[in-house]
């Protein structure tokens, strides 16, 4: 790097080095701090006076950036949670670039100070089984097409599988015959293998018979891979569809990722141990699967049920005192 005070060329390392090469992160990640940057620059380059490619790193004080946070929530709207994802880019990129050039260690530190906003942590939204259910008996299964609108989301309740994991996935990835599984490719480039029921496997055999192993399993109207995006509206459009006869559905909010929530609950529930959980949702630490176990009120209950209290002396039962007012005059 020629000019080390310019910030695009250490912009343009950390995006193609090292979250590519460094920290070999998903195109996805890529993407995230891509879209913060984009916001960040034109903000920066305003506040500064300055054209965004002869910025120099100073030019990004910590009063800009406070300022560039204080605009997203203000100004565009964002939550707290979506500030501090941003914030979370700046520093990554300041620790980056402060690694690479110790002359820019002071700056480092100065923008790895600013601090996050405490949040509330949002209730988890899951599924009650028979929501669940009413969910999966939305699609017609005797067109094709809600043959493959039942098998995606039973899928996903069945693997935990995220949004992106069942886009991705191929038919290669598939174990079909005997003890049925799946590959799948998930966050951190972690690979983890999940076991089918024989629903699931038989309903898959016939969606991806006479294909071939390099195609993605899970097809559009118009015979290319699902997105994400396409996975997300799918389900949030038979979830409606649900909610006109289930009534508590109705007041959820329903995404892929509640699908995957709910897989766990359900786990955990029909008493399977939390750290075979963590590995089924592909979960690098406990403390992430822990959540699950404290949002389900009907296990609460039952370990609440399982206190034997019976055997405990009732309080004795504390003597009356006077009135007020009788005290008083007695005085």
């Amino acid at each position: 790097m020629k000019d080390k005070r310019l910030l695009g060329p250490w912009i343009r390392r950390f995006l193609l080095e090292h979250l590519v090469d460094d920290r070999n992160l998903f195109h996805n990640a890529q993407a995230s701090y891509r879209d913060t940057l984009t916001l960040l620059l034109p903000f920066a380059s305003k506040q500064g006076g300055c054209a965004i490619d002869r910025m120099t790193v100073e030019k990004l004080t910590p009063e800009v950036v406070r300022k560039f946070l204080d605009h997203l929530e203000r100004d565009r709207q964002c939550s707290e949670v979506t500030r501090n994802q941003r914030l979370a880019t700046i520093h990554s990129l300041a620790r980056f670039i402060g690694t690479h050039s110790p002359v820019h260690l002071a700056w480092c530190s100065e923008i790895r100070a600013v601090p996050f906003k405490k949040t509330a942590k949002t209730a988890i939204g899951y599924l009650e089984k028979a929501e669940m259910d009413a969910l999966l008996n939305q699609p017609d299964r005797r067109t094709s097409l809600g043959v493959h609108d039942y098998v995606l989301p039973l899928f996903q309740y069945n693997s935990g599988a995220r949004a992106e994991e069942a886009a991705k996935l191929t038919i290669g990835n598939l174990q079909l015959g005997a003890s049925p599984s799946v590959r799948l490719h998930g966050k951190g480039n972690k690979v983890r293998i999940c076991p089918l029921w024989s629903t699931t496997a038989t309903s898959l055999t016939r969606l991806v018979a006479d294909r071939n192993k390099s195609e993605a399993v899970f097809l559009g109207r118009t015979n290319k891979p699902l997105t994400r995006f396409g996975i997300h509206r799918l389900v949030t459009q038979y979830a409606a569809m649900a909610g006109e006869t289930v009534p508590t559905l109705a007041t959820k909010r329903v995404s892929p990722h509640t699908v995957r929530h709910t897989t766990a609950v359900h786990l955990l529930r029909a008493g399977v141990d939390i750290n075979t959980t963590r590995a089924w949702l592909g979960h690098v630490s406990l403390d992430t699967t822990h959540i699950y176990a404290e949002v389900d009120l009907e296990m609460k209950a039952e370990a609440l049920a399982r206190v034997d209290i019976s055997s405990l002396r009732r309080p004795p039962r504390q003597p009356a005192l006077p009135s007020l007012i009788a005290f008083l005059k007695t005085l």
